[in-house]
């Protein structure tokens, strides 16, 4: 079988969708990898590392397209999504960060063209696919690094230091959130010295939070089934997200960093941080809005940009974790090998409909979107192709 890595065009876009540390193990698996010239690059990956480690480097787009079985992207397919699936053929697989609620037309695109398209968004929470988990691992760089920005724009220092010019108070950082994102958020906070502070609609999770070193805030909201079945948040109505705005607004004013990382899959972001909140908080404070890319946490935020509203300033990052992308590749790689070895058997695809991971991130396959989420906001009738018919 033959494994396609192509440049990525996306915009901002730096990762590279493999490393050269893990062509080895696909080899070993009867894999060839083709790799385009200059796609680890901006990441730290020279062409030559590629080489050493096996790898075969392909001059250009189009060729690599047409010569691989299989490709694997890392955020979306690229900023011309049309012209990629034109040089895509029937049976064709690709595997990736496929944003499948976000374009659902390109999904569409991909079904028609015949192509097996496997989103890693939708990669179903059980113990197994935990080293496959791209969400989790770019989770975890988006919250390391969000600290990082809110540290850069904080007109103050985080940690309590006791000086020749007196004792410097602590500053107060509340994460909203404790997904993987939220802990690392916290985490990193408590190593710059922060006080930090945490809330989840999940009070399972509690114990996570103390445990790095935070308190829980805990308030009287009932949130049975805030979790979906596949591990993933849920939507709430908007009665609870008007409580759970009014009974935070206290904590948010005595904050100096408040970060956000309240995230639905398919849905917009709910409104957690209201334009009064913010007029309530210090002057001087930051808020960095992980959920800017689905509409934002705040209702002051603006996906991509950094705004100041009543002397608070506003960071809406977009694609995060590629501002890491040496080690954010790194990380997706072994995602990706992961997944593939699920997916290759004795250098042949096996695709197994039977196999919940195979079963949960398959899009589209035989020309059909086989995906119920898609398949309703594409106005499909009908279910689902059954895994006989598959």
């Amino acid at each position: 079988m033959i494994l396609g890595v192509p440049l990525a065009s996306y915009p901002n876009e730096r990762r590279v969708a493999l490393v050269p540390a893990v062509v080895p193990t696909l080899a070993k698996a009867g894999v060839e990898v083709l790799v385009q010239r200059e796609a680890g690059e901006k990441a730290g990956f020279s062409d030559a590392a590629y080489q050493e480690q096996g790898a075969r480097l392909i001059p250009d787009r189009a060729q690599l397209f047409s010569s691989a079985d299989v490709l694997l992207q890392v955020h979306g397919l690229s900023a011309n999504p049309g012209a990629e699936v034109e040089l895509m053929r029937s049976g064709q697989v690709i595997v990736g960060l496929l944003n499948p609620f976000g374009s659902p037309q390109t999904v569409r695109e991909l079904a028609a063209k015949g192509v097996i398209a496997f989103a890693l968004e939708l990669l179903p929470r059980i113990s197994r696919a935990q080293p496959m988990d791209a969400l989790s691992a770019m989770a975890t760089i988006a919250g390391y690094k969000a600290v990082l920005l809110a540290a850069e724009a904080l007109p103050k220092m985080f940690p309590m230091m006791i000086t020749a010019a007196g004792t410097i108070t602590p500053a107060r950082v509340f994460v909203v959130g404790a997904g993987v994102a939220g802990l690392q958020a916290i985490a990193t906070s408590r190593r710059l010295g922060g006080v930090v502070h945490a809330y989840d609609v999940r009070p399972v999770v509690k114990e996570q939070v103390e445990s790095l070193g935070a308190k829980f805030v805990e308030l009287k909201l009932e949130a049975a089934g805030a979790e979906a079945a596949g591990g993933y948040a849920k939507e709430m109505g908007e009665e609870f997200y008007r409580r759970q705005r009014e009974m935070m607004m206290q904590v948010v004013a005595e904050s100096d960093v408040v970060i956000t990382t309240a995230a639905v899959p398919g849905k917009k972001a709910p409104i957690l941080i209201t334009k009064e909140m913010v007029q309530g908080m210090r002057s001087g404070s930051v808020i960095v809005d992980l959920a800017a890319e689905t509409g934002g946490n705040c209702e002051l935020t603006r996906p991509g940009e950094t705004v100041e509203a009543h002397g608070v300033t506003m960071i809406g990052p977009i694609n995060l974790p590629a501002t890491i992308p040496y080690h954010a590749s790194q990380m997706y790689a072994r995602n990706v090998t992961a997944f593939l070895r699920n997916l290759v058997k004795d250098g042949a695809l096996h695709l197994n409909f039977e196999d919940q991971i195979i079963q949960g991130t398959l899009l589209t396959h035989k020309g059909e979107v086989v995906n119920s989420q898609v398949r309703e906001l594409l106005g499909l009738s009908g279910s689902t192709v059954s895994n006989k018919e598959l």
